[in-house]
């Protein structure tokens, strides 16, 4: 698209998912398509993309880049303990990757070619491991510049990097009317089929979007803190399960986001405390020097006080049960027939 704006007014991105009379056209060449494209959108009806912003699109090619090699570092790790796997050696109970670990991998009694591997993929991990280290301060770098970011890390359980993903995901959030068209972009809205007198039925989650996978982890960090959030999830995990349940609160906390970008608010429930320490760990991501053995303490010091601590837990801790009273006294006065946690994940 940036090649092209130079040479025509307006460059018009059609959506491939939406655009049935070319993927299903019996004869396709490339100037039959052009010009049933150029038949859509003159007569109106080409659905179109939104193309982001420059910063918006270098957010999105710095995540993608980090998501790669996230993943890359996972196939090196599940090669070598398929190694280990495959000579019936279980793995070493501390961590298989740090200093010690590469130790006793070092003194397995392997042959020498599956040495060989392992040093190879080690080597590997080395060099993956440095690389996300770079791109890792970079995005704290630009975290701590964006007040969005900081305003979605006043969430108990998200991080600059799924701020930062979730954010490049969206871009600007006025394109969105409302919650429900944010939960359809990340796919976290169950299909619909309804035909005649017949009523809806709702399927699985679409699963058509971005950031689904860094909400759906968010949600899991979520699920082991105090709040109403983790509330939300139990309810949903004692009818549902706990994978339905972590896609349920993931589909909560896009609504959240919402409402938090639109109105310029920070999370209700935020800890002061931790969000400080998080800050501070962003900051030292970053490069920025540390403060050890100074006279004057910063902002995160807090954190380290077990009572500081626990009265943020506390005070979370008074909003998920007030949360689950107030489902309580809501499912006793519910009529007949709405009950189930299906019903709920809707009507939430």
């Amino acid at each position: 698209m940036r090649l092209l704006s130079p040479f025509v007014a307006r460059v018009a991105i059609a959506n491939p998912n939406l655009v049935r009379a070319i993927a299903w056209a019996k004869v396709k060449t490339d100037k039959i398509d052009a010009r049933v494209l150029a038949k859509l959108h003159a007569s109106g009806f080409l659905p179109e993309v939104w193309m982001p912003d420059e910063e918006t699109e270098a957010r999105r090619r710095v995540t993608a880049e980090r998501t790669q090699l996230v993943s890359q570092m996972t196939r090196l790790k599940n090669r070598i303990h398929a190694v280990l796997h495959a000579h019936l050696i279980p793995p070493d109970p501390g961590n298989l990757f740090s200093q010690r670990g590469r130790a006793w991998l070092g003194a397995l009694p392997l042959a020498e070619d599956q040495h060989r591997v392992i040093l190879r993929h080690a080597g590997e991990l080395d060099r993956l491991g440095a690389e996300l280290a770079e791109l890792d301060k970079s995005l704290a770098q630009k975290a701590l510049d964006d007040p969005q970011v900081r305003r979605l890390m006043t969430i108990t359980g998200v991080n600059a990097t799924v701020a930062m993903g979730v954010l490049a995901a969206i871009g600007d959030i006025k394109r969105f009317s409302s919650p429900q068209k944010l939960v359809s972009y990340f796919g976290l809205n169950p299909k619909v089929q309804q035909s005649g007198d017949r009523p809806a039925y709702h399927g699985r989650i679409s699963k058509q979007g971005r950031a689904r996978s860094m909400l759906v982890e968010a949600a899991w960090g979520i699920s082991g803190v105090p709040g109403p959030l983790r509330a939300f999830f139990v309810r949903i995990r004692s009818k549902r399960g706990k994978h339905v349940a972590a896609v349920a609160t993931a589909r909560k906390l896009a609504v959240i986001v919402w409402h938090m970008l639109n109105k310029d608010e920070d999370y209700t429930w935020s800890r002061p405390a931790l969000l400080q320490w998080k800050l501070r760990y962003l900051e030292l991501a970053a490069g920025y020097p540390a403060r050890c053995g100074g006279k004057q303490k910063g902002a995160a010091a807090a954190y380290s006080h077990k009572a500081v601590r626990e009265a943020e837990r506390e005070m979370v801790g008074q909003a998920e049960e007030a949360y689950r009273r107030f489902v309580a006294s809501w499912k006793q006065r519910s009529p007949k027939g709405c009950s189930g946690a299906a019903n709920e994940v809707r009507r939430s």
